[in-house]
């Protein structure tokens, strides 16, 4: 797919592809997109969850195609046509997976400040709100909608079972994540290794405050010795608030860990540009909660 890719890190911009389900309007981040090909009537798998509409195999690889107008209780038309009908394939939490869409819009560059924070009212497979050309734009949260057909695409709870309560519970740790599903269970999963003493928040903005707070008040290293980041999040951000942290004089040898469904090459390289300290695509907590380990203590 065709796009023009930032190519600048931390920069807190991104790329959103707009489309249409039924008459409204959804967006995906672009960094997540690996091609966008004309809908094709895949081969239905027998008992699959109700989201699964079947697979495909547009080149080499099979590949499962979900129909977002049943993830999102949009109600299709029945014997409709399929015109200008679109299989978004797409890459994220080391999975190929497709998505059927009634129409694609276009790409738009915007700035994380200008997506805002849906309030706890809206459904939660919605992670942003752009305002576009007078009209609402709902950016969906992928990993949600995957998460709700199989959990184990979420986060691994079988990583977990090797790693023993150690004594981790007085190390302070800082998680920006926007899901709130996300951030429940990568909260417990820290608790269950021991990892008590946690600050919670809800993007990168919520993030730099809690850190520049504490770096006024000289109790920052006191209070975080390491902060875990998403990099898909409303208002700022991960690759963003990593930056502002790598570029203080003050606070560069704070680690941060990008924790992301977003590790892919590019994004790799990205991260390692703005002075992550480490990057762990987001099924694996197991990984994650090891990389901790190997930060706080060394």
């Amino acid at each position: 797919m065709e796009s023009g890719v930032l190519l600048e890190s931390g920069t807190n911009e991104l790329e959103i592809l707009e489309f249409k389900i039924g008459e409204n309007f959804y967006g995906i981040n672009v960094a997540k997109v690996r091609e966008i090909l004309p809908y094709q009537k895949p081969t239905p798998i027998p008992n699959a969850h109700p989201f699964i509409e079947g697979i495909f195999m547009p080149r080499e690889d099979i590949i499962t195609l979900v129909n977002l107008a049943t993830a999102l209780h949009v109600p299709e038309n029945e014997g409709g046509d399929k015109i200008g009908h679109m299989n978004i394939v797409t890459n994220f939490n080391k999975l190929n997976i497709a998505f059927h869409v009634h129409g694609v819009v276009g790409i738009h560059r915007v700035s994380w400040e200008d997506i805002n924070k849906p309030d706890k009212t809206i459904n939660a497979s919605a992670t942003g709100i752009l305002k576009w050309d007078s009209k609402l734009i709902v950016i969906l949260d992928f990993e949600r909608i995957i998460t709700d057909i199989n959990p184990e695409t979420g986060l691994k709870v079988s990583d977990i079972s090797h790693l023993h309560n150690g004594k981790r519970n007085d190390i302070p740790l800082l998680i920006a994540e926007d899901s709130p599903l996300l951030g429940k269970l990568i909260k417990d999963f820290l608790e269950r290794a021991g990892y008590s003493n946690l600050i919670m928040t809800e993007n990168g903005a919520e993030a730099w405050e809690v850190i520049e707070d504490l770096k006024n008040a000289g109790t920052v290293f006191e209070k975080i010795k390491c902060v875990i980041t998403d990099i898909e999040m409303p208002q700022m951000d991960g690759h963003h608030l990593t930056k502002l942290i790598k570029s203080d004089k003050e606070l560069k040898e704070l680690p941060v860990i990008i924790f992301s469904s977003l590790i892919n090459p590019e994004m790799r390289i990205k991260g390692k540009s703005v002075g992550a300290d480490a990057q762990i695509t987001k099924p694996e907590i197991g990984t994650l909660i090891e990389v901790i380990d190997g930060l706080v203590n060394a």
